[in-house]
């Protein structure tokens, strides 16, 4: 923070404190205005935006409490520091009720007055800081950054638009790399909880007992390693919204537990009797077919129901080709700007092969395809040969056929073994379990071939 630019009005009625003030924080390197009287004060603050009121809460005509509510009428986001005698801390003390940020009772401790001073503006800075960082999250889940001329999409988008504004827990179905995320996304920051936190966790990926710490918190020493107290998840997102993205790989436990906070909007944290309100909207997604799960017995009935309040499903790209362009010039701009690469745009047959193309990782792999092609490329547009994709993929046309019945056609055995996997992935909707079975493999060996098929990340 540049103290230079740090201009702090100082309101005393005894001009001998004021004159001392000035000359102590002009040496601190502060800019400083002064007022001899509350009203004074308040009507200079209606001029001009100061980053800091330092004021004597005793004055003849209108003291510093009436001065110090009417200031926070003004303007809400300006720290005022109360200066007291020590006989005065009970009204003080009702300065703080009021908004005022801090105290200080005379005579001062400058070191005291230096601190309390950088920590107002810090604080502050902080909290401008804060709301910056919110504008440009909220700017990029605006519902207009969801990409799609297709009929699907912009019945989703208008969706998300109405339901946004509701409290309404919500459930996103979609394929992985639909772009699930950026739709809750797109939830929270058009809702009336946009100035809270927006928590994301993916319940996929941690394993069950730290999944419950995770979600709930725990207490110090309710395990090996807690060597603290540790809020969880929902009590993050208090006031704010919750993803609990990847919600069909919780085991059953856990999924009473997830029912339980559904239903009393409360947290037990693990090693605690203690119950915790939570006000936490929650959006929970899956790239799985929960009814499917139900009827194997794998997920709550009950859950799924209190999570299906508003059901959105997320097509994916193969099902909305005809956003391919938009998408992919939209995602040119954006990588070859991060990269530093002056691209046009695209070949017509770059284009063509785009659009033939089955993108099984959808979104995502559109990305991450036209990344590594911006990086790579030499020319003002990327062609054909910059997209580096399998051209015509039979997925899509072979979509009916089982996988054992796939013509091999001279394909390596790599190209075999990829299309059979990818095409089992298609016909199990993305069930990752589902896939490794029928096929006989491994969920962990499948995962590492979808890598390396570019299909996750």
């Amino acid at each position: 923070m540049n103290k230079q630019k740090s201009q702090i009005l100082i309101v005393d009625d005894d001009k001998t404190h004021r004159n001392m003030l000035k000359t102590l924080l002009n040496k601190w390197g502060y800019a400083l205005a002064q007022a001899d009287d509350g009203q004074t004060a308040i009507d200079m603050v209606t001029e001009k935006a100061y980053d800091l009121v330092l004021m004597d809460i005793k004055m003849i005509k209108v003291s510093g409490l009436v001065a110090l509510k009417e200031i926070k009428k003004i303007n809400p986001a300006i720290p005022v520091i109360i200066m007291t005698a020590f006989s005065s801390i009970d009204t003080a003390v009702e300065a703080l009720k009021n908004g005022a940020y801090d105290y200080l009772t005379k005579p001062f401790d400058f070191d005291k007055l230096k601190i309390t001073i950088l920590r107002s503006l810090e604080h502050t800075q902080l909290k401008k800081e804060n709301f910056l960082l919110k504008e440009t999250l909220g700017k990029n889940f605006d519902c207009n950054n969801i990409i799609g001329k297709n009929k699907k999409m912009q019945k989703l988008i208008q969706t998300i638009s109405q339901v946004a504004k509701t409290d309404a827990t919500v459930l996103i179905n979609g394929e992985s790399g639909t772009g699930k995320e950026l739709i809750a996304g797109a939830i929270h920051y058009n809702s009336l909880r946009k100035q809270g936190p927006f928590i994301k966790i993916n319940c996929a990926a941690i394993t069950e007992t730290l999944l419950e710490s995770e979600l709930f918190g725990h207490e110090k020493g309710a395990f090996t390693g807690a060597s603290r107290s540790k809020e969880g998840k929902f009590q993050q997102a208090d006031k704010g919204s919750i993803l609990l993205d990847e919600i069909s790989e919780t085991s059953m436990s856990m999924q009473v537990k997830l029912l339980r906070t559904l239903q009393e909007r409360e947290v037990t944290p693990v090693g605690s009797e203690k119950v915790i309100k939570v006000d936490t909207r929650i959006i929970a997604a899956t790239n799985k077919n929960l009814i499917d799960l139900i009827a194997s017995g794998d997920f709550r009935e009950d859950l799924y129901y209190r999570l299906n309040v508003i059901n959105l499903g997320v097509p994916p790209l193969r099902q909305r080709s005809g956003d391919i362009q938009l998408l992919s010039q939209h995602f040119l701009k954006v990588y070859a700007k991060k990269n530093n690469r002056l691209i046009k745009g695209f070949t017509p047959k770059a284009m063509e092969k785009m659009a033939e193309y089955h993108w099984p990782g959808n979104v995502r792999e559109l990305m991450n395809t036209l990344e590594r092609s911006v990086i790579l490329s030499t020319g003002d547009f990327l062609s054909k040969d910059d997209i580096q994709i399998e051209i015509g993929s039979p997925l899509s046309e072979a979509s009916h056929e089982d996988a054992g019945q796939i013509n091999l056609g001279g394909k390596t055995l790599y190209e075999v073994e990829k299309l059979a996997i990818l095409k089992m992935l298609d016909k199990t909707e993305n069930n990752k379990s589902k896939t490794a079975r029928q096929l006989g493999i491994s969920r962990r060996t499948l995962h590492l071939k979808l890598k390396d098929y570019g299909v996750m990340p």
